[in-house]
């Protein structure tokens, strides 16, 4: 079940939405419907191709929702998260990847948190280069050299160059983790760098009186979106229910101008 599970999401998430429709369609009704009807099969058998058609289609179907609202997490992540502090490991991998996506980089997740990743978190390409990123949710205390040089040892594995590898992490870099990176042409990525770039990517909900960021938070009476400039009162009040509020965070949002 964890290969098919892989295979399905591995699917869904490197074609377009059409192609997943037209698998569906293959499996059922093609192989569910008409198939069986136009080779004149038995009873026995048109029932198990119908049972086995509907059961890839739905898997497949579900396997594409389920990929778009993955997506939408990864991207409000970046959207809303303010403290990056509050993201588990996974969390923080996945939003390490968005930034890197909104960067122009096509991205590929490759750590699970139930399996060992082989010190590679993710698989980057742009213009034909290939990148592997190491993500360390590590705050209390700095990255050290032997990281380094296990990471190192990662690139010189799968035959990569130097300048292949970026390790990111949401602590800071000891002297000697520096120097080595350095050496080995790894690029390096500590807090404050990230906090940087995620602020140049993200996208906020904008005031409709004057287009600042507005804040979402939630009351007593409900989710909202509030400007934070001075002397503005512009709100959005997502009412008392919080679908409105799981909707809006969902959604995919169009890039600043």
């Amino acid at each position: 079940m964890d290969l098919l599970d892989r295979a399905v999401m591995g699917f869904v998430n490197h074609v377009p939405g059409w192609c997943v429709a037209v698998a569906a369609m293959v499996f059922y009704p093609c192989l569910g419907l008409l198939a069986p009807v136009a080779l004149n099969w038995s009873l026995a058998q048109f029932v198990a191709a119908n049972v086995i058609g509907v059961s890839f289609a739905a898997v497949i179907t579900i396997g594409w929702f389920s990929a778009q609202v993955l997506a939408a997490s990864r991207r409000h992540l970046v959207d809303w998260t303010t403290n990056l502090r509050l993201l588990n490991a996974e969390e923080f991998e996945w939003l390490v990847g968005e930034v890197y996506r909104r960067e122009g980089w096509d991205v590929r997740e490759t750590g699970h948190p139930d399996s060992p990743d082989g010190n590679v978190d993710l698989e980057m390409k742009r213009d034909g280069v290939q990148t592997i990123v190491q993500c360390k949710r590590w705050e209390s205390w700095p990255v050290g050299v032997d990281q380094i040089r296990i990471f190192g040892g990662t690139l010189r594995g799968k035959g990569l160059p130097q300048g292949a590898g970026i390790f990111v992490t949401l602590s800071n870099f000891n002297q000697f983790a520096r120097a080595e990176a350095e050496k080995m042409g790894i690029t390096l990525v500590d807090g404050p760098e990230l906090y940087r770039r995620v602020e140049k990517v993200r996208r906020p909900t904008l005031c409709d009186i004057c287009r600042a960021p507005m804040l979402l938070g939630r009351s007593q009476h409900g989710w909202w979106f509030r400007c934070v400039t001075a002397g503005c009162k512009g709100k959005l009040d997502l009412g008392n229910e919080p679908g409105r509020a799981v909707e809006l965070l969902t959604e995919p949002r169009a890039s600043l101008s």
